[in-house]
């Protein structure tokens, strides 16, 4: 656990969201879009936090995991934010890929008394009941990246995992000239980002000849992902294209198919998610994947929302961040820019 405890009281001053983040942590990419009811008060109110007269503000977060480097940087981005607020104490819990652990996190927030909490649930059902304890608390919740069911938490932040798959699929349609044999290294599948990134693949690539060959459960993890290529590796003589999920999905399919002489020398192509300038933008600048979409951490939203409901103001009920289409041909330009579509 690691918390940031700072002694010096200031009111909630007027804070300039940085901005909706392009690449998390950098300063040379253009700023994604947020949209939705409420967005545009959200990234141009930016922090206006309502003035309070409480010395200090303790946050709860509850990271599914640190073992995704893209969760690394969520945290980071968050004590980032919070960094520039000496009123607020964060509270970092990791529950290391384990869903009870993850409940009983956010019990213990409850118990301690927390001003709010933020999570990014490892599973939509499972941590459904918890938040809702916290809001029968008093507490308000913020979900950052993947969903609960029902409505019951305060602010919902995320990116647009349909439209990224989609913009994913319509590329693969376009690297591939419409048709060819693909694997699908796919996140947790109890996961709502997994579940979306599939469905928007399958309306990208709609209309075209491309096979969805072999499809295996991953868990955003790049050792199970590079195991499940070598298996895919050995019962298709044919594979066109990888689509993972994130981009350690993709980069450990192309360890997989480097090893076995079949990555360029066959012409396979990776896709991947997530872009994380360290590591998917990288990774298609060196040549190894040959498109990235970037998903946003949300962090430093979530610490000008969370800075807006300690104030006391209303926020919108979800914020939809944007994402961005890196390759070859446009990742020295900060990739291209694709907007968030409105919630309905």
């Amino acid at each position: 656990m690691h918390s940031m405890t700072r002694h010096v009281a200031l009111p909630l001053a007027v804070v300039a969201l940085m901005a909706l983040s392009g690449c998390p942590g950098s300063k040379s990419q253009p700023p994604p879009m947020a949209t939705g009811p409420g967005a545009t008060d959200a990234s141009s109110a930016a922090g206006q936090a309502g003035q309070t007269d409480q010395d200090e503000w303790t946050i709860g977060m509850s990271q599914c995991n640190l073992g995704e480097p893209w969760r690394v940087q969520m945290n980071k981005d968050i004590e980032q934010a919070a960094d520039e607020h000496p009123e607020l104490d964060v509270i970092f819990k990791d529950a290391q890929n384990k869903t009870e652990q993850q409940q009983a996190q956010v019990r213990e927030f409850i118990a301690q008394g927390v001003d709010l909490i933020i999570i990014s649930p490892k599973e939509a059902v499972p941590l459904t009941k918890p938040v809702g304890e916290a809001m029968d608390a008093g507490i308000p919740v913020i979900v950052l990246d993947r969903k609960i069911e029902g409505d019951r938490y305060t602010c919902f932040i995320g990116g647009d995992n349909v439209l990224i798959g989609r913009e994913a699929g319509k590329y693969m349609v376009e690297l591939l000239g419409g048709k060819g044999k693909v694997v699908e290294l796919r996140g947790l599948e109890t996961s709502t980002p997994a579940d979306e990134r599939h469905q928007g693949f399958i309306e990208g690539i709609a209309g075209s000849d491309i096979d969805i060959i072999f499809d295996p459960d991953c868990e955003w993890l790049e050792p199970k992902a590079q195991r499940e290529m070598n298996s895919a590796l050995a019962r298709f003589d044919q594979i066109d294209a990888v689509y993972g999920h994130n981009d350690p999905s993709a980069h450990g399919a192309y360890q997989a198919a480097k090893q076995e002489g079949r990555d360029r020398q066959e012409a396979i192509r990776f896709i991947g998610i997530d872009a994380l300038p360290h590591e998917g933008v990288k990774y298609v600048q060196e040549g190894i994947l040959d498109a990235t979409l970037q998903y946003p951490t949300g962090g430093a939203q979530a610490i000008d929302i969370a800075l807006r409901i300690l104030g006391g103001e209303d926020v919108p009920k979800s914020i939809t961040l944007g994402t961005r289409l890196f390759t070859a041909d446009n990742v020295a330009d900060g990739g291209k820019e694709i907007l968030a579509q409105d919630d309905e």
